[in-house]
């Protein structure tokens, strides 16, 4: 089959549904590709993100900022005693003066503001990436459920059409009459079967409805294709775009920021000069001069040495965080690729044998049993192992669906499929 990965779809949401009407299903109908539109639109954990972002970008702005000058008013020889009673011999001295930032400070505070602006672009990246597998992997449950009901449903009308048959044995005395509760038992086992699996659909369409920021599904039911699977490329081939993911591509920019703020943490003992000028007035000979003054920190006692090792092991831990973060998605990656690979498998192998033998028993004992040729015992035996088989594809489905869509929210990419059955 064909498939139209959800990564791509929702990067070309916006302008399909701006040209495409036919995106929507039904009236009511919820697709794949609504859903990840309206979780990227909707979901707090991404709106977080971007607040994330405006945070940066307003420490960022602040990093670049020059220093404020100072003005201060000097009142000196003023209300004493003798002669320097009142103001009459009062020196007044007006000084502006403004702090010079030596060694390149400022620089490395915007440096370390660009890189924490970049890791919170590349945080919300990653956010966004889990949102739509996340999406998709509910959408895929919600889908599956459906499909469950739907073999319940299929199986318990198949056993009510035996029903007339067999009170017409039973009337004739060709059966016993424990055959009729026998075919009761198995039809009430089946409707508690089907109302446990719509307890899971209202969970999985919570959960979807969350993910797409509602608090409560309004959506009838999702449409789409959980038939279609396809042979995945090797392990090999894919593990390379493991390194394209964001949640690992933030930490260059994380080695960025702690480059940055181990030269800001080495700067800080460089001293820096505060320059003034100043107007003084002396009352008691109505003169006026000028003032000129400089002055710096002599970094003597604090160097500063405890926050440059801080900076340096932060340095570090940077790489090690980078090495253990790879190591864990790669280790889901793999999981995910094992689990799509043995669900292929088990779907090619169910397609291919048990699910066709299982309709022919079916189809066969259901022919046979309304000419008095098997027993009811036979049937149900016939149709519970329909029942199984369909139930086994299914489930193989919902795996090879979900691990789909988490290998793809890990490599940020589609991942190519070799042509597969559809049903």
């Amino acid at each position: 089959m064909s498939f139209r990965p959800f990564i791509a779809v929702a990067s070309a949401s916006a302008l399909l549904f701006a040209t495409c009407p036919g995106a929507f299903a039904q009236s009511g109908s919820l697709t794949l590709t609504r859903a990840v539109q309206r979780a990227v639109n909707n979901n707090p954990r991404l709106t977080s993100a971007e607040r994330d972002i405006g945070i940066a970008a307003g420490r960022r702005q602040q990093a670049g900022a020059i220093p404020n000058p100072d003005v201060s008013f000097d009142l000196d020889n003023a209300i004493g005693s003798g002669d320097y009673r009142g103001t009459r011999s009062a020196e007044t001295t007006l000084q502006l003066s403004q702090l010079i930032e030596l060694g390149g400070k400022r620089e490395a505070r915007i440096a370390v503001g660009n890189a924490e602006l970049d890791v919170a672009r590349w945080q919300r990246a990653a956010v966004r990436l889990e949102i739509i597998s996340d999406t998709a992997v509910a959408f895929y449950s919600v889908l599956a459920a459906q499909r469950r009901i739907a073999i319940y449903d299929t199986q318990i009308a198949a056993l009510q059409r035996v029903s007339p048959l067999l009170q017409r044995r039973v009337e004739a005395g060709a059966s016993s009459p424990a055959e009729t509760a026998r075919a009761q038992i198995a039809i009430d086992l089946l409707r508690a079967d089907r109302e446990r699996a719509r307890t899971t659909l209202a969970t999985a369409r919570l959960e979807l409805a969350t993910l797409m920021g509602g608090n409560a599904p309004d959506y009838s039911q999702v449409s789409g294709n959980l038939g279609g699977t396809g042979r995945p490329v090797s392990f090999q081939a894919i593990r390379g775009a493991l390194d394209a993911n964001p949640q690992l591509a933030r930490f260059s920019a994380l080695r960025v920021q702690a480059d940055a703020e181990l030269l800001s943490a080495r700067l800080k003992p460089v001293p820096d000069l505060r320059a003034g000028v100043a107007w003084r007035h002396f009352r008691e000979t109505n003169d006026n001069a000028a003032r000129v003054s400089v002055s710096a920190v002599v970094p003597l006692w604090d160097q500063n040495l405890g926050n440059i090792a801080a900076a340096r092991e932060q340095r570090l831990k940077v790489e090690s965080d980078r090495s253990a973060a790879r190591s864990t998605l790669l280790l889901t990656l793999g999981r995910a690729y094992e689990t799509l690979s043995g669900a292929e498998r088990e779907i090619e192998i169910l397609r291919s044998s048990a699910l066709p033998n299982a309709r022919r028993a079916v189809d066969a004992l259901e022919s046979g049993y309304g000419q008095g040729r098997f027993t009811l015992l036979e049937l149900l035996d016939a149709q519970r192992s329909m029942v199984e088989a369909s139930l086994r594809e299914l489930e193989a489905l919902l795996s090879f669906h979900t691990s789909l869509a988490t290998i793809e929210g890990l490599i940020g990419a589609p991942l190519r499929l070799t042509r597969g059955q559809a049903r």
